[in-house]
């Protein structure tokens, strides 16, 4: 009986074993959720924040243009030739910059866990075969 009375206390503390590492793996696997969520979002808004600075190049571009149209009625050549110049990189900015903008709210979309929820899978799977 004190053999059997051991191996029922071995038992009972190897399952109070596997419950704590179970709550211990579902708690790391909750934390990789976390920030998996939080490194996409964040990524998502530099992207938009990119986007938004695209949006004001182009705006600024097209104030220069209404500039360049105007001082090319009034002016010769020189003032509104540089002010063409200006607008004209003032939309390369932009279009590199939405671009870059586009690629980061790619990358940052959609926000799901992808990598949790893989090792949560595997986890799942490893507990079933065992």
């Amino acid at each position: 009986m004190d053999g059997n009375g051991n191996g029922m206390q071995a038992t009972r503390d190897g399952a109070r074993e596997l419950v704590t590492h179970a709550r211990t793996l579902v708690k790391l696997e909750v934390e990789l959720a976390k920030l998996e969520v939080r490194r996409k979002a964040q990524a998502a808004a530099f992207g938009a924040g990119l986007g938004a600075a695209a949006g004001v190049f182009a705006a600024l571009m097209v104030v220069f243009l209404f500039a360049a149209a105007a001082a090319g009625i009034s002016t010769q050549l020189p003032v509104w030739a540089s002010i063409l110049i200006v607008a004209g990189i003032l939309g390369l900015l932009a279009g590199l910059t939405a671009l870059v903008a586009v690629k980061l709210l790619k990358k940052g979309t959609p926000p799901v866990p992808e990598q949790a929820i893989e090792e949560a899978m595997r986890t799942k799977d490893a507990v079933q075969s065992v």
